[in-house]
């Protein structure tokens, strides 16, 4: 017979309930464990990565802008029409090399001819008209100095005459009647004299007033006639210095080229003071940069730049500074100090960078992909092994094309990395493979 035994069962009960607790405290802690654990570091392939090592140095601050070649102002000759014209012949092509007598294309003004015969008939009739004027003025001032010839005959004898009644009144021959009869007739003849070469001398003036005038005259029809005489020449469009024909008619803006489709063709009508061509002087050329606008507050005239035309480097320096800001960038000319190589011509796209400022002695780095200029950056640092790199906090300066000043977070020797490491905001550590 089976005899009950409740305490064993208790035991039991009681040790299983032991076990189970104690599972259970096991399971919490391994949780709590497994909880504090860090996610291990991602992984990346070490080739796809761009590193580069802290120095210490001195530090050239530039900017760099694109661009293209333009002729500088005084190697631009624009060639205006002066008359009212159609153009009748096309001779040359833009991109030709020019002298000053390469006639460009030729126009035509039937009114213009009209103009210049007209001209010619009123010289010839003002002319003609002088030489009248100036025979009937002297025919007058000869019958003026005939009459104050007369007149000055007349004088001398009676002057003569009074002398001689005068002595012989003296000696008693005459009587005092026929003596002041004498004098009073040489006294008047005398004021009739003076009238005389009076006249003739206000005639002389006058002639040399009227004949003035006239020749006014003449003067103007031969400006007018010298006018468009040069009017019909300029008919003939010549390119008027040594150089290389860019455009024919006003030059399309925002063209990219030199030989772009011309705005001139045969049968075009043109008016006074249009465009007819452009020739520039090719070796006369200065680079236009566009800056981004909050890159060129620090620019300044007179700072030196190169200009890369891809077929050779030229220095140069800032000559203007475009105070509007157009797309945002801000347009920077630079005068080109050296040879230009061959193969450059207007329009030419062109890289060129500005020096702003330059340290001496500091610490500095690549640019980074995303690192604006004195801020707080964050950048991967190689740790020791090479096999990682973690992030620290860089406080940057001056930022310059391809290098930035490293002020605070990193020292001379230290590597990081400079790609975009966007994707990796949310760890401290990469590990690089």
């Amino acid at each position: 017979m089976d005899i009950a035994r409740p305490d064993i069962r208790k035991k039991k009960l009681r040790r299983q309930i032991v076990i189970g607790a104690i599972g259970l405290v096991a399971v919490a802690a391994a949780a709590a464990a497994v909880y504090r654990l860090k996610p291990a570091a991602p992984t990346m392939d070490a080739s796809t990565v761009w590193p580069d090592t802290v120095k210490r140095g001195p530090m050239i601050v530039q900017v760099r802008g694109l661009g293209t070649l333009v002729p500088s102002e005084e190697s631009i000759r624009l060639i205006p029409s002066q008359t009212e014209a159609t153009v009748v012949r096309i001779r040359v092509l833009p991109g030709t090399k020019v002298t000053p007598d390469t006639v460009l294309m030729d126009l035509e003004d039937p009114q213009l001819d009209q103009e210049l015969l007209n001209a010619q008939l009123q010289l010839k009739s003002d002319q003609v008209a002088y030489h009248n004027l100036q025979v009937t003025l002297q025919s007058a001032l000869m019958d003026k100095k005939a009459s104050a010839a007369t007149v000055n005959s007349d004088y001398s004898q009676a002057q003569l005459q009074a002398q001689t009644d005068q002595q012989l009144f003296k000696l008693g021959v005459i009587s005092g009647l026929a003596y002041n009869k004498s004098k009073s007739s040489a006294d008047e003849l005398t004021t009739r004299n003076k009238i005389s070469v009076d006249q003739v001398d206000m005639n002389e003036k006058s002639i040399q007033t009227q004949l003035d005038v006239q020749q006014a005259k003449v003067d103007q029809d031969k400006a007018l006639l010298k006018l468009k005489e040069d009017q019909k020449a300029a008919l003939e469009v010549r390119a008027g210095i040594d150089g290389v024909l860019i455009s024919l008619g006003q030059q399309a803006a925002g063209a990219a080229t030199s030989d772009q489709t011309s705005t001139l063709g045969v049968g075009a009508h043109v008016a006074p003071g249009t465009t007819l061509a452009t020739v520039v002087v090719p070796n006369q050329l200065k680079a236009q940069l566009k800056i981004a606008e909050t890159q060129a507050h620090d620019i300044l005239l007179d700072q030196p730049a190169e200009v890369d035309t891809h077929n050779g480097i030229v220095p140069g320096h800032v000559t203007r500074i475009d105070p509007a800001v157009v797309n945002g960038t801000r347009t920077v000319d630079v005068k080109l100090d050296g040879a230009l190589p061959a193969g450059a011509v207007p329009q030419l796209s062109v890289d060129g960078t500005i020096d702003l400022q330059r340290l001496k002695d500091v610490l500095y780095v690549g640019r980074p992909a995303f690192g604006n200029p004195d801020s707080t950056i964050s950048l991967f640092k190689y740790d020791p092994d090479g096999k990682t790199a973690s992030v620290v906090h860089v406080k940057v300066g001056k930022a310059s094309v391809t290098q930035i000043q490293i002020l605070s977070g990193l020292k001379e020797g230290d590597r990081v990395i400079l790609s975009d490491m966007s994707r990796y905001d949310n760890t401290d550590k990469v590990r690089l493979e």
